[in-house]
């Protein structure tokens, strides 16, 4: 049986899927990890990786090396993103990882990233006829798609990640009213070229793809008592009212209470804060009122194009 290893090395969580085809050339998964990693931490802001930030992504490559060789995986796919694409010392740290573990990374554009992101979308729920804004927050780059079940009718990247963002607006915590308002200033600013597609695409729906929306449907779902099932659908569901209050929730609490907010992660714990912002500032802006959450993003992506190919 055919086997395939998928490693998206984002700017704050490396992920790691293993997969085989089936007789009936579905793919079964085997293996499924992600590590917060933080690769962009301390450095994303001023271009470059930091030498702590390269040893924990090489610590983290060479155990995905070993997860790999454990399950016989001759096929590897890897791809990195923003932290390593716009980073001065990126193609250094890109052969560090070939030399130390083997693993050919492929460094993407935004635009590619955009693209893999919508076909993992695809993968997890039917867009429909009607037009959907897609947005998938990063560490280092934010991406939003336009598209129909057709395909993608407008993409693009955006240099405005959760940890950029963290950078440049979470200055106290609780995080202070005149930086939530800087930050919408901000995003007001830099996606002038999203306004204007929306106003010529008029999507209706949010799909967010990303382990913000992942760890906002956790914390929804662990507030009515109920956990997500592993092995459950791709598709989740999150009221643009649940989202609200949310976060109006995380902007009132310091880092300790966030952490003690049921389903919420440590790895998220500060990002999900400006993410929310900007989630926030999007639903409103665009007059969104109904959120979709896919599971699958970028890996996903990245193999149903093997698959077709």
């Amino acid at each position: 049986m055919r086997r395939l290893a998928l490693i998206d090395l984002g700017t704050n969580t490396f992920h790691l899927l293993i997969v085989e085809l089936q007789e009936d050339g579905e793919p079964k998964t085997l293996f499924k990890t992600k590590v917060p990693v933080k690769l962009g931490q301390g450095g994303i802001s001023k271009g470059e990786i930091l030498p702590e930030a390269r040893e924990r992504g090489l610590k983290t490559l060479k155990e995905f090396q070993e997860i790999i060789a454990q399950h016989g995986v001759a096929e590897v796919k890897a791809t990195a993103t923003s932290a390593i694409r716009n980073a001065s010392n990126g193609i250094e740290v890109v052969q560090a990882i070939k030399e130390h573990t083997g693993i050919d990374v492929e460094v993407i554009s935004g635009a590619r990233e955009a693209e893999l992101i919508f076909k993992g979308v695809q993968q997890a729920l039917q867009i429909g006829p009607k037009p959907a804004l897609v947005m998938d927050i990063g560490g280092g780059s934010v991406e939003f798609i336009i598209g129909t079940d057709k395909g993608i009718l407008w993409k693009r990247s955006f240099e405005i990640g959760a940890q950029r963002l963290l950078d440049k607006f979470f200055h106290t915590d609780p995080m202070a009213p005149e930086d939530v308002k800087a930050q919408r200033h901000y995003l007001q600013d830099q996606l002038q070229k999203l306004t204007a597609a929306v106003l010529q695409h008029q999507p209706e729906v949010l799909v967010g793809s990303s382990g913000t929306f992942d760890t906002l449907v956790d914390m929804d779902l662990a507030q009515q008592g109920l956990t997500r099932d592993a092995n459950g659908s791709p598709e989740m569901e999150l009221s643009v009212s649940t989202f609200q209050r949310q976060n109006k929730e995380l902007l009132q609490k310091n880092r300790t209470e966030r952490m003690a907010i049921p389903g919420m992660l440590e790895m998220r714990v500060d990002m999900i804060v400006v993410a929310c912002v900007l989630i926030d500032w999007v639903l409103e802006k665009y007059n969104l009122e109904h959120i979709r959450v896919s599971s699958y993003a970028l890996k996903e992506g990245m193999l149903a194009e093997l698959l077709q190919g």
